[in-house]
């Protein structure tokens, strides 16, 4: 299996609606909301100081292709740049494309990857368990799963057949049941861009990244655009209990976003994301492990609209919008260490993420406790904004 997409940028970057932060050096020091026309960055942030706003406004399309702006650099040369993992020139570095918003995630919203959450869970953290659980479960059911969709009543009987030989599971009950897995990934401020380094909790030692679409959603619930994300895991600490979900997937450099969002417009539609192909590859640089694979997102249990109207609606609002990550078919089980030890990752793996609509998403691999800290949130923001004279806009 190849992955045969290497831009960073997409296929049609000519004709994609492109948004992003970067960080400016002195004298802004500090983020600005940048468009991408005609390979170039543009800083539009005189007319939408956050990303947040920018998603709020009815002229959304027209602010990004027409208006006035600062030209700031060549896009494919910062983007190149930092996943070579050097510096641009000028100073300038990408951020996630996203600020305010909250950043959800669901869960098991593919066959494979609810077989593999069954299978933590059985495993207890324990890496070869799983490799013999994982016979045992693709034996048993795997064959059902992928037509089943969930809430109906085969996916009840099905609840019924598991339960009664023993197998049912937590998961399987987000996976087939009615209601999707939405939890809080990461907080706002906190994700890493394209070319940065992601962090796995020191206390890890079975890891996977988990290549996935992420949906950017105002607070009316109107989905504007799509990016691509890594939603790290930490398989051992979520096997040992589900509850732990937050230690497995909320830490330092946990969530990377990147390298723009692509707004929604005639050529690219959320149909577009409903046929795509999500690939992954992983490249260890201590031991030239190499590992290639791909989430087809015309598998997905759950369609995308179905996962924004159960985080978002009556029963939950979201006044500063939200970034949503839609799950993912592949977790790697190749071993890598030893026999039956399955994938984990090694610090300096490289991890490109890519899908040609939305070009790729690159990160090295560190520990959450050794990356670069996250200093820059909310109030910090607020004040580079206000010593800028941007603030008034917000509250125009």
């Amino acid at each position: 299996m190849t992955n045969k997409h290497t831009n960073l940028l997409p296929d049609d970057a000519g004709q994609a609606l492109l948004v992003g932060r970067v960080w400016r050096p002195a004298p802004v020091d500090g983020p600005a909301v940048v468009a991408v026309r005609g390979g170039r960055l543009v800083d539009i942030s005189a007319h939408a100081a956050t990303v947040a706003d920018l998603f709020e406004r009815d002229d959304l399309l027209a602010i990004v292709r027409d208006a006035a702006g600062e030209d700031l650099d060549e896009a494919a040369q910062l983007v190149d740049a930092a996943a070579a993992g050097q510096a641009a020139p000028g100073g300038i570095a990408l951020l996630a494309p996203c600020d305010l918003q909250a950043i959800k995630a669901c869960g098991v919203t593919f066959a494979v990857s609810l077989l593999e959450r069954v299978i933590e869970e059985r495993a207890k953290g324990d890496p070869v368990r799983a490799a013999e659980l994982r016979s045992q479960l693709q034996g048993s059911i795997g064959a059902n799963l992928a037509d089943i969709k969930p809430g109906s009543e085969a996916a009840m009987r099905l609840k019924a057949e598991l339960s009664g030989h023993g197998l049912w599971s937590q998961y399987m009950e987000v996976g087939i049941g009615p209601d999707a897995e939405v939890f809080t990934k990461s907080q706002p401020m906190s994700a890493v861009g394209h070319g940065a380094q992601v962090g796995l909790h020191p206390s890890s030692h079975w890891n996977n990244p988990e290549p996935e679409i992420v949906l950017a959603v105002n607070s009316r619930g109107q989905v504007v655009g799509a990016a691509l994300g890594n939603d790290v895991n930490l398989r051992d600490i979520e096997g040992r209990s589900a509850l732990l979900l937050g230690k497995a997937k909320d830490n330092n450099g946990s969530c990377a976003i990147g390298p723009f969002v692509r707004l929604f417009d005639g050529g690219f539609t959320l149909d577009t994301l409903r046929q795509a192909e999500v690939g992954m590859l992983i490249e260890g640089v201590d031991d030239g492990f190499v590992l290639e694979g791909r989430s087809r997102m015309r598998e997905i249990s759950r369609d995308p609209l179905d996962l924004v109207a159960q985080t978002w609606g009556e029963h939950h609002q979201y006044p500063d919008g939200f970034m949503l990550f839609l799950g993912t078919m592949f977790s790697p089980i190749n071993d890598r260490d030893a026999a039956g030890g399955g994938f984990t990752h090694h610090a300096g793996d490289r991890v490109s993420i890519s899908t040609p609509a939305l070009g790729t998403l690159v990160n090295t691999v560190g520990r959450s406790d050794q990356i670069a800290p996250w200093t820059f949130g909310v109030r910090a923001l607020y004040r580079n904004l206000a010593r800028r004279g941007l603030l008034a806009q917000l509250t125009a």
